[in-house]
């Protein structure tokens, strides 16, 4: 049985009178799925107060499925469950006005099971568990994830809005009013809007957001890929996070930036009477980032389609490197020596599950402050460009191997969600697979046919 403060039942009453006030007829329960899809019940605000109070019921088994819903065997919350419900229990402090959508509200979910205890395979669970070992070696986090998308005309023609490669170019950024309407509509949402710019790639645009601290870092970037998907439909077009939608072209990244704070609220990543400008806690933390880049990269990137984004002279990481400032390495030291010194980690793609991706980066950098190494040496090249760093895994199946002999990264992640998420992810490759096996068979026969058929 989860328990319920008074409190919460008070802040709820508050809700219901504000929303009542703005005219609210629907509430949307969500919460992010293994892969980061928003899954949701919607409500009639008449039955927010009880619902809000006593939790909603949902089949316990949709954080597991996996990118085509497929109950996936294996994976303990389904026929090990009996296929039971958990309870969605709203995080009221994620209570808001959908601007996008006409008398609507949301609130973000976590899902319980009927006895209390939680479904350790949710990835905002994930990263609460997280945040809560960092926060217990003294630090939290300052975090953004710095997305780009592909923008275009429809899901079925897959035909972008602009068909020119120039970066930065006026024309292109206001090729469509979508972009515009992003920037009005997500700071309703509670999301700062920083830049928007297109870029390498026909329809890709990169729009970038303010850091927050901890938790709401993840719902952050949960909420804005929702806004832009939403946003965009709303327009007439089509938002896609697909990390490389098109083989020819730029893929879509996600850079994670992060900074860390202690208990006096400094920064501990600066150090100006470094060479560099960056502490002993920024280069364990570095340090933790690189060795367990490899495992980590099954969360960051975890679909077969992301790792046709690491390739060389393409701004994505290919080996386990970092430099200062140096866009082609994996860790990207942001040292402009003042408190905004940060690191940026270039591995995530932008359709990786924005909790995953944060929780598996810090969980790296976690190991790295307990392990208390410094990174490699600095080369004087672009790091993406030697050979003095150890290179990154070639596919996801390489990745999930990695993770899987990580016992210590999955300790920190959870060994309940590990073992959930590598057979899940496993099995959709399974079927990829299946399916291009399937494709070949299909088109050597077309071969034949055309070959012999007419003539013998």
């Amino acid at each position: 049985m989860v328990l319920i403060m008074a409190s919460h039942i008070q802040r709820v009453e508050e809700i219901a009178q504000r929303w009542e006030q703005q005219g609210i007829r629907y509430v949307i329960f969500e919460l992010a799925d293994m892969g980061g899809m928003p899954r949701s019940k919607i409500i009639p605000f008449s039955q927010w107060k009880r619902y809000a109070i006593e939790g909603l019921r949902m089949i316990g088994l949709m954080v597991t499925v996996d990118s085509r819903s497929d109950l996936v065997p294996g994976t303990h919350y389904s026929d090990e469950k009996n296929y039971g419900d958990s309870i969605l229990v709203p995080d009221l402090s994620t209570a808001q006005v959908v601007p996008w959508l006409p008398h609507t509200a949301r609130v973000i979910c976590d899902p319980y099971w009927p006895d209390g205890t939680p479904l350790e395979a949710a990835s905002r669970f994930v990263l609460r568990r997280v945040l809560k070992q960092l926060e217990d070696e003294g630090y939290t986090a300052l975090m953004a994830l710095e997305y780009e998308f592909y923008l275009l005309k429809d899901a079925a023609s897959r035909e972008p809005v602009f068909e020119r490669l120039h970066i930065f170019n006026n024309q292109s950024n206001f090729a469509v009013p979508v972009p515009a309407r992003i920037m009005d509509m997500l700071p309703q949402m509670g999301i700062e809007i920083l830049t928007c710019n297109c870029e390498y790639g026909p329809g890709l645009y990169e729009i970038t957001y303010g850091p927050q601290r901890g938790l709401q870092a993840g719902d952050q970037g949960f909420t804005f890929k929702q806004g832009v998907k939403a946003i965009a439909r709303e327009q007439g077009y089509h938002a896609t996070f697909m990390t490389k939608p098109f083989p020819n072209y730029s893929a879509a990244g996600a850079h994670l930036h992060l900074s860390l704070y202690n208990e006096r609220e400094e920064n501990v990543l600066l150090d100006n009477n470094d060479a560099n400008g960056l502490s002993t806690i920024a280069y364990h933390f570095m340090q933790g980032m690189i060795q367990h880049a490899p495992a980590t990269m099954a969360l960051v990137a975890p679909t077969p389609n992301c790792f046709q984004r690491f390739i060389e002279h393409s701004f994505a990481p290919v080996n386990a490197s970092w430099g200062l400032d140096d866009r082609t390495a994996l860790i990207r030291a942001k040292n402009s020596r003042d408190e905004n010194t940060h690191l940026e980690n270039r591995l995530p793609c932008a359709m990786s599950n924005p909790y995953l991706a944060l929780a598996a980066v810090l969980a790296a950098g976690l190991l790295g402050l307990k392990d208390a190494q410094k990174p490699p040496a600095l080369v004087s090249q672009p790091a993406g460009e030697t050979k003095d760093f150890a290179a990154l895994p070639a596919n996801l199946a390489e990745a999930l191997l990695a993770l899987e002999d990580n016992s210590a990264l999955r300790e920190i992640l959870g060994e309940e969600f590990t073992e959930i998420f590598i057979t899940t992810k496993r099995y959709e490759l399974a079927r990829q697979t299946e399916y291009v096996e399937q494709q070949a068979k299909a088109a050597a026969l077309n071969w034949q046919l055309h070959e012999y058929l007419e003539d013998y």
